[in-house]
């Protein structure tokens, strides 16, 4: 009998990032409309589609693995193990902050000005329990969505809401008062099934082929033809992650480079490598870099 892994995929908001992180590591995922089980070009990977607030309760009984936020992992008090962090800046896949939020015209200057007040937030469990290591009584109500419009409208004195640059607090005239929790996402495994060898070794697998595709999104290959008596003075500007392969040419005289450098730096070091004698150099993506 073909044994599976059962990984859990989040829905919604990380769902896209998730799936194009996938395909760059090599796995081909795809959905039909409406439905909550993807199909994967790895037969020994059975994946399922949730919202991330859930995913770590049922990695911690049923699933075997499942991608996730730290935040949903202490909401949930869950008892996983985590494999690896999957911080992703081209993508969705960003560290995000969980604050404590008030309307800009608010009286409320500090944490201490909430005592007895009303506080929306998904974020249920980790708000209580930061409100509570601050010593301060607040009453903390579950909100399904939409939080920013309950405090805007006065049914709420302040909202703990999700936030990355802290623009979208802005366009809903929210000032940030404090910061209740940071987050990044991760590859978490069931106790139980990393204890399976078969399981482990899957799921460290596919955590090194993520981690692959998370590194080379801001990396790039050069190649380039270097002639012998230029080769030392072009190594020196050649910021490599090691020494960078040099091979013989047919033409005599002649060595061909190749190197992985940082996107960032190309558009300065191409023009540099040409006014050292560098010819016919070749920029190309990569989709993973394996350390």
């Amino acid at each position: 009998m073909e044994r599976k892994l059962k990984i859990g995929l989040p829905k919604g908001s990380l769902q896209e990032a998730t799936f194009y992180l996938f395909k760059k590591a090599g796995f081909k995922i795809s959905l039909s409309e409406r439905s909550y089980f993807p199909t994967i070009d790895d037969p020994e990977i059975e994946p399922i589609l949730l919202r991330a607030q859930e995913i770590p309760r049922y990695v911690e009984t049923d699933l075997d693995c499942g991608i996730t936020g730290e935040d949903w992992i202490q909401e949930n008090n869950a008892l996983v193990k985590e494999i690896c962090e999957l911080v992703y800046a081209k993508q969705s896949l960003r560290p995000v902050r969980w604050v404590v939020a008030v309307p800009e015209d608010s009286a409320v200057k500090s944490l201490k000005d909430l005592e007895g007040k009303q506080v929306a937030t998904e974020l249920v469990n980790v708000t209580k329990r930061f409100f509570e290591k601050n010593g301060i009584k607040v009453n903390v109500e579950f909100s399904w969505g939409a939080t920013e419009v309950k405090v805007a409208q006065g049914l709420v004195e302040a909202v703990v809401d999700l936030t990355e640059t802290g623009k979208s607090l802005k366009a809903h005239k929210l000032r940030e008062i404090a910061v209740v929790c940071e987050s990044t996402t991760k590859f978490i495994a069931n106790p139980r099934g990393w204890r399976d060898k078969w399981k482990r070794e899957k799921m460290e697998q596919i955590a090194m082929l993520l981690k692959g595709a998370i590194a080379s999104e801001t990396k790039v290959g050069l190649k380039m033809n270097v002639a012998q008596k230029n080769l030392e003075k072009i190594i020196k500007v050649l910021p490599a992650l090691r020494n960078p392969t040099v091979s013989e040419l047919t033409q005599p005289g002649w060595v061909a480079i190749e190197v992985i450098v940082d996107e960032e730096i190309v558009r300065n070091l191409i023009p540099q490598l040409k006014k050292l004698g560098a010819e016919g150099i070749i920029e190309y993506p990569l989709n993973k870099v394996i350390y």
